[in-house]
């Protein structure tokens, strides 16, 4: 029998209390936290930016969405990240084996998804290969990024790329 959803929860902050990440939990508790990168990721749990880049607590602040779309929740978290934690750069990182841009290749879905899947078919155009459509995602939202913050005072510096995560691999392309 499967154990309790709550249980597993549970077992894991535990283990996770107990780990040797402690002393830097209490650091950035105390001290604030400093990222040196933004990360703009899909919401799939197969992508796990701490992991892939191999950061640790406070190293990267991370704003996860399905299909890694950007609205004004999104900019206003760049933003935030960008003039008051003074991280100076952005990653878009899109992935291989997307959900979001797989509906979105697909029709676009039903319901909130919508507001998604319309975000990546404008993204896309033309294209039906899921693997260059979520490229074209990932840059799609770099070049946005890039125009809202270009002149505002206080991003206008901050370095914005894309890339792309194998989720067979693990590799990551960079645009």
């Amino acid at each position: 029998m499967d154990r309790n959803v709550r249980e597993r929860l549970a077992e894991g902050n535990r283990r996770y209390m107990d780990s040797s990440d402690r002393e830097r939990r209490l650091d950035t508790a105390e001290n604030g936290q400093h990222p040196y990168a933004i990360v703009i990721c899909c919401s799939d749990s197969r992508v796990i930016p701490e992991r892939i880049f191999d950061a640790g607590i406070g190293d990267l602040f991370v704003i996860r969405v399905a299909g890694n779309v950007l609205d004004s929740h999104q900019l206003g978290s760049v933003e935030y990240a960008a003039e008051h934690l003074h991280c100076g750069h952005v990653v878009v990182l899109g992935h291989t084996g997307c959900g979001a841009v797989a509906a979105a290749l697909e029709g676009g879905g039903d319901g909130y998804i919508r507001s998604i899947t319309d975000v990546i078919r404008a993204a896309a155009g033309s294209e039906r290969d899921p693997d260059r459509a979520c490229r074209l995602n990932a840059e799609y939202a770099v070049n946005r990024l890039k125009r809202e913050f270009s002149s505002r005072p206080g991003t206008e510096k901050t370095v914005v790329e894309g890339a792309v995560y194998d989720i067979r691999s693990g590799a990551v392309s960079w645009l």
